[in-house]
């Protein structure tokens, strides 16, 4: 019956520089169970860390920033209407200050950190999960700390130099325990007594242990400046909305209630500093008020007296109704100056007088003073006794007020400074959320098995482009080599195969310890070499001789497995045939036919050994071989030597066929030199190994050195869903 697939024509093979969509999905398909090994090994590997990954908690506290105090420096009505208020973003900076983040790290200790030593990749996932220390602990385990065992240290210090050191204390038992430091013991100490250590550079003091024997904690006294720094970075503080005065604080922490107690710590010291911040301005202005009360009044009593002495000396000059209007618009100027004179006293301590507010109130100082002044020039045209009493009433009214004012401040100002309360309230005090928030468990598992999915079928893809060997007899044939067989993998052939390893080689390689057509004569396998069999009948009618030299391009490609199998099929169809193992550095036929290697080409080139006892039978009838010997120093030179030619000529003469199996050609130069001395040279490819460039290279070769290659040999082909997309290879099998 006539293959179908010999009549129907094949979907040509893809350019070396496009992409085949179809061999890609393939090659997938052919290592899904890879993909999928991989892609379960990460989603292991995220569910594994999602349980033993230390969860993070958040603690959060709501605090606003008005305004304005309630009962806060009366001078802050002046300043808002000047534009100086609070800002948000100042408030924040002040929060994540060293002043307040100091003051909470000394109040809640958080210079001193105790660590303790949990037992290896697990430990703290026992400890969450409440594991006491259990009563089989084993000396490998016995430094660890398990769930309800703890320290408290009541006093631990250092010297400047042993900051950031940590020092490991172990309990030894009955309220005692040592210290040491980069495993040098320094000493022991007792449960509330005072030790020193280091001549007194280190100061330890243990208020309780509840830890059992043996277990280890390490101590470390960090500098201030690196935990408040390492405070900052898990402190959040931002605003809600644009302006709104309300700022969200959020801490995270290992513990909840550390970070719960730490928050409320740092809201408590933000406080109490707004409070302190506000009485001392308060006090401030009360300090400048009360100096300028007595100036006011010995100026009014002045004013006063050279008033009375004026009148008296004038008999009593009333005013008119028009110059009346006039001092009373120029005491209110004048009220205001003094007022803004009080608040330039006060931010001229605070501001410079290029700092818009400070500017905004010297322009509303001069704008006031150009409307007295014209007042003045109107005061000028008036006669002179009016001028002169207009003067002196104005001088005692406005000292009036001036004075009355300052009182009714000072007043003011001591309420102020005995009730202040500052801007800034607590909304919302300082709590842990119950839950953690990191990690998120359930997205670390699906980015874990994402993420190994990608790396799995990114690895497959890479791997397929990058090792191009070829899939199919067709890319042979376009490279201008014809194929005389594509034979397929045979499972029964592996398990003919075992592991050997040379003495220089790095690597183990596979040797068959039997003849797979006569093991199994209806193997796929050895149908195929059948159907090479039958063509090299008519292949070899054109040859000068009946030799037949079996080579590749690179080692493991199944040379020696064609050689052998091929000598099998052609006896068992009644020809006499001789193999000989030309590779006299790494031959292993002498394995299949269950021989020696030593006794065989080698030793017969030197001389060492007769023509007759080289050839060796094997269990096949009219099958016989020649094994490699033992392995020459100069094999090249052994097959140019005079006596590799006469062998030849020989053997060629007893035998209908000979088969010679010869060394890769990339590697050596030995199968040029036999091939010329032959009429007949095939390529030996393996499926998905040797790249179409490197058969390309290793024929070129060849021919270089007189040989020609009459074609090729695909070997261990496999049905995959990647060459059947790319090429629509099909196999059949007739049993």
């Amino acid at each position: 019956m006539t293959d179908p697939t010999q009549n129907s024509p094949r979907p040509a093979a893809p350019a070396d520089d496009e992409i085949d969509l179809g061999r890609l999905f393939g090659l997938l398909l052919d290592h899904k169970w890879l993909i999928i090994a991989v892609t379960f090994l990460f989603t292991l590997g995220g569910v594994a860390y999602a349980l033993l990954a230390t969860p993070v908690y958040r603690a959060d506290a709501l605090v606003q920033v008005e305004n304005k105090a309630g009962m806060a420096n009366p001078l802050e009505d002046v300043r808002a209407m000047l534009g100086e208020e609070p800002k948000a973003d100042a408030e924040v900076g002040i929060i994540r200050s060293r002043m307040v983040l100091g003051q909470a790290v000394e109040q809640e200790r958080l210079d001193l950190v105790i660590t303790p030593q949990r037992f290896p990749v697990v430990g703290e996932f026992l400890v969450r999960r409440g594991m006491e220390r259990p009563g089989f602990v084993e000396s490998f385990a016995e430094s660890s700390v398990w769930a309800g065992e703890a320290i408290n240290v009541g006093e631990f210090q250092v010297a400047p130099e042993y900051e950031g050191k940590p020092f490991e204390l172990k309990v030894l038992g009955e309220q005692r325990y040592s210290l040491s430091l980069e495993d040098e013991t320094l000493g022991e100490g007792q449960v509330g007594e005072d030790a020193s250590f280091l001549g007194g550079d280190v100061r330890l003091r243990l208020a309780e242990i509840r830890a059992g024997e043996g277990a280890v904690f390490t101590l470390q006294r960090r500098s201030t400046l690196a935990t408040i720094t390492g405070l900052r970075a898990s402190l959040s503080v931002g605003q809600q909305g644009n302006d709104s005065g309300l700022l969200d604080l959020s801490l995270t922490d290992t513990d909840p209630q550390r970070a719960r107690r730490v928050l409320d710590a740092i809201t408590q010291v933000y406080l109490s500093q707004n409070v302190q911040r506000q009485a001392a301005e308060a006090e401030q202005s009360l300090e400048f008020l009360e100096e300028q009360a007595p100036k006011v009044r010995d100026e009014l009593n002045l004013a006063e007296n050279r008033l009375n002495d004026y009148r008296a000396e004038r008999d009593s000059v009333d005013l008119s109704l028009e110059t009346q209007s006039i001092l009373e618009r120029i005491v209110d100027l004048e009220k205001q100056l003094n007022e803004l004179e009080f608040t330039e006293a006060e931010i001229s301590r605070r501001f410079t007088p290029s700092h818009p507010t400070y500017s905004a109130l010297l322009e509303k100082k001069a704008q006031l003073r150009q409307q007295r002044d014209r007042l003045e020039e109107r005061v000028g045209s008036l006669p002179e006794t009016q001028q002169q009493v207009l003067r002196m009433r104005r001088d005692v009214e406005v000292n009036q007020q001036v004075y009355v004012q300052l009182l009714n401040k000072i007043q003011e100002m001591q309420i102020a400074r005995a009730s202040t309360v500052g801007n800034v309230r607590i909304i919302d005090g300082a709590v842990a959320q119950p839950g953690p928030i990191e990690p998120k468990k359930s997205l670390i598992v699906v980015l874990a098995t994402l993420l190994g999915g990608m790396l799995a079928v990114g690895l497959v893809l890479v791997r397929g482009l990058l090792r191009r060997g070829v899939e199919s007899p067709e890319q042979i044939e376009e490279a201008g080599l014809p194929v005389y067989a594509s034979v397929p993998l045979s499972d029964e052939q592996q398990k003919l195969v075992r592991r050997v390893k040379h003495k220089n080689d790095k690597h183990a390689h596979e040797v068959a310890t039997a003849v797979l057509a006569e093991r199994a004569p209806a193997d796929n396998s050895v149908e195929a070499l059948r159907g090479l069999r039958t063509s090299l009948h008519f292949a070899m009618l054109e040859a000068a001789d009946n030799r037949l030299v079996i080579t590749g391009s690179s080692p493991g490609v199944g040379k020696s497995f064609v050689s052998t199998n091929l000598a099998a099929v052609c006896a068992q169809a009644g020809q006499r045939v001789l193999v000989v193992d030309a590779d006299m550095r790494k031959g292993h036929i002498h394995n299949a036919f269950g021989g020696r290697s030593k006794g065989g080409l080698s030793e017969m080139l030197t001389g060492k050994l007769e023509l007759e006892q080289a050839i060796r039978e094997s269990s096949l009838e009219g099958l016989h071989y020649v094994a490699r010997g033992e392995s020459p120093p100069n094999p090249s030179e052994l097959l140019m030597h005079e006596r590799f030619s006469e062998f030849l000529a020989a053997v060629s003469d007893r035998y209908d066929l000979v088969i010679i199996d010869t060394p890769p050609i990339l590697a050596v130069t030995d199968p040029a030199i036999v091939g010329r001395q032959c009429g007949t040279t095939l390529m030996v490819a393996r499926f998905q190994q040797n790249p179409v460039k490197e058969i390309q290279i290793a024929t070129r070769r060849l021919e270089n050195a007189g040989v020609t290659v009459k074609g090729a040999i695909l070997n261990a082909m496999e049905r995959k869903a990647a060459t059947e997309y790319g090429y629509g290879y099909y196999q059949y099998s007739y049993k």
